[in-house]
This record gives structure tokens, C-alpha cells and sequence, in this order.
């Protein structure tokens, strides 16, 4: 019997290493395309995709090959220049607040010769800017979508979160919740604390009935999004 509720979000630390970044079918257009940053039109390439798709986690990839200097969209200022560095990446792109700090950096990496990388949940077109420079900029600029991972990648994915987490789970309940869970990273990430959070409680092995546990507080949290780990843990993949 568990006493209480597992409590979240836990403090852990996401390796974005390269070396930790995992290919597959899913994300295999967009490394196709960071494979030469100097050939994008205009130097410039917008990655898409749902949540839990992994943009952060290759927007990290990005940088680490390229010594790209990263900004969240939150942290643009208007006439502020952007970071020195070979290239730069912009997460949440589509959440900029002032459109005509975006266009600023745009055009400072454009007169530099910087590449520039940005990730969003959807694509340029598609954006909630209005300005008529940026948005022209938008349409033209190549994007490329992220699918859900397939099942290879998420037993990858599994599998590096309970090492990072020095976790010891059968192969058999990992089978069961790879089975169970919403095919995210969020999801997974969230799985992997929630066991470590029991395992630590209860000081014993980790066995189906303790996953069954957890997927259906996972499922439950899926269901509420403002309740999961996105915010508090970055993406793996």
C-alpha cells in the first residue's frame, strides 16, 4: 500500500549532450536539414511539432554541433542585439511577445551571416503575428515537422530516463508502460519520476502493480495539461 500521493514536479537535471540525442524516423527530416545550416534559404529554418515531440531537445542538438547561442522566446528585446555567436536558436518562437523583437534578431543574424533555428508547435505560416515585414519573413522561411516518436525511439527513450534516474525496471514492466502511456516524452518523463518517487518511498523493486499505478496517474495528468511536467523538466529527445 502507498500512503500518499507521489509529489511533483522533482528537481533532476535533463543531459541535452548530442551524444544523448536519439534519431529516428520521427525527427529524421529535421537532422537532414541541420546537417547543413549554411544551405537553408535566407539562413533560416523553422522546426515543428506537438508537445513531447522533442524541438527542445534538437534545438539543443542544434546548438551543441554548431555553438549556437539559444534564446527563449520570453527573453527577446526590442533593439537589444542578439547573443555573439556562429549561429542561434529561438525555442518557442510562436510565443514571442513583441514581433518586432523577433524581426530585429532576424535581421541582426541576417547582416552577420548567422544561421538561425527556431521551434514553435506549428508552423511560420501559421504564427500570431500581424507584422508585415515579419510575417513576410515567416512565409518564406523552410519549415519542417517532427512526428510522434514510433516505438523504437520510445523504448530508447524509457530506457535512458530510468538509467539517468538509476532506476532498475524489468524489461517486462517497461514493456507495460510503453504499452500504456501517451506516446510522448512528457509522458515518459513523467512516468520515470513518478517511479522514482515510489522506489525511493518504498524502498522495494519496481513491479507491475506499481506501474499500473503510475500510468493512471500519468494518464490522468495527460489529460489535464496544465498539470504534467512540461514546464518543469526539458525535453529528452
Amino acid at each position: 500500500m502507498f500512503a500518499r500521493q507521489c509529489t511533483l514536479p522533482f528537481p533532476f537535471a535533463q543531459s541535452y549532450a548530442p551524444e544523448d540525442f536519439f534519431p529516428g524516423d520521427s525527427n529524421a527530416a529535421a537532422l537532414a536539414w541541420l546537417e547543413a545550416p549554411a544551405a537553408w534559404p535566407s539562413l533560416r529554418l523553422a522546426v515543428y511539432g506537438e508537445a513531447g515531440t522533442g524541438k527542445t531537445h534538437l534545438l539543443r542538438y542544434f546548438a551543441g554541433r554548431q555553438g549556437a547561442a539559444v534564446m527563449a522566446a520570453g527573453g527577446l528585446r526590442r533593439f537589444a542585439p542578439p547573443p555573439e555567436a556562429p549561429a542561434l536558436g529561438i525555442d518557442d518562437a510562436d510565443q514571442v511577445r513583441d514581433p518586432e523583437a523577433l524581426l530585429h534578431v532576424l535581421n541582426a543574424a541576417a547582416e552577420r551571416g548567422s544561421p538561425v533555428l527556431l521551434t514553435a508547435r506549428t508552423p511560420p505560416a501559421q504564427w500570431p503575428f500581424a507584422l508585415p515585414d515579419l510575417v513576410s519573413r515567416l512565409r518564406a522561411m523552410p519549415s519542417v515537422g517532427l512526428l510522434p516518436p514510433d516505438d523504437g525511439l520510445l523504448r530508447a527513450m524509457l530506457a535512458r530516463l530510468l538509467a539517468e534516474r538509476q532506476i532498475a525496471v524489468p524489461e517486462r514492466v517497461q514493456a507495460f508502460l510503453l504499452a500504456r502511456l501517451p506516446r510522448t516524452g512528457n509522458a515518459l518523463r513523467d512516468a520515470a519520476a513518478r517511479l522514482d518517487c515510489y522506489a525511493l518511498a518504498e524502498g522495494g523493486p519496481v513491479t507491475t502493480k506499481l506501474a499500473e499505478r503510475v500510468v493512471a496517474e500519468c494518464n490522468a495528468a495527460d489529460r489535464e495539461p496544465d498539470r504534467g511536467l512540461e514546464n518543469t523538466a526539458p525535453g529528452l529527445f
